[in-house]
């Protein structure tokens, strides 16, 4: 289990190496990438800020994770979430879920990132042409966090 909240890039293949180390059990590696778009709600985005405040974001994000164990037979959990100045294109997530089963690794690999969007502390601001703008929560995120608590495993 690994939370990290970083401004530093991370490396997929670096990451799921570590992951999967000396684990011969596992039998899936699930993962999503978030990247930072160049366009949002109609205007085009040329840089993202994201901030957060370090104590209330770590608990939220042990919080998911132990949900997400306490749902799924999951072993090990990886989210990094990067945090200060992004340029279009430039990750800003990675979650990766591994497991003996595929199924599982998905449902908890979802799970997390809807919950991520929904319930973690992080405050996203783009600049755009017409100046800076604080990123509004989406009526579809909301939509995909309830669900999980409609759809028990």
């Amino acid at each position: 289990m690994s939370i990290r909240v970083q401004e530093a890039d991370f490396d997929l293949s670096t990451e799921i190496a570590a992951l999967r180390q000396a684990r011969p059990e596992l039998g899936a590696v699930v993962a999503f990438i978030g990247l930072v778009r160049d366009i949002n709600a109609g205007a085009a985005v040329s840089e993202l800020m994201l901030e957060h405040y370090p104590a209330m974001t770590q608990k939220a994000l042990e919080s998911i994770e132990t949900q997400a164990k306490q749902r799924w037979d999951i072993d090990e959990v990886l989210v990094i979430h990067r945090v200060g100045r992004l340029l279009p294109t430039e990750q800003i997530v990675l979650v990766a879920v591994a497991g003996a089963h595929r199924g599982p690794a998905f449902q908890a690999c979802e799970f997390i990132m809807d919950y991520l969007k929904t319930q973690a502390p992080f405050w996203k601001k783009e600049q755009t042409p017409d100046g800076a703008r604080w990123v509004d929560a989406r009526s579809s995120d909301d939509a995909a966090a309830q669900r999980w608590t409609q759809d028990l495993p």
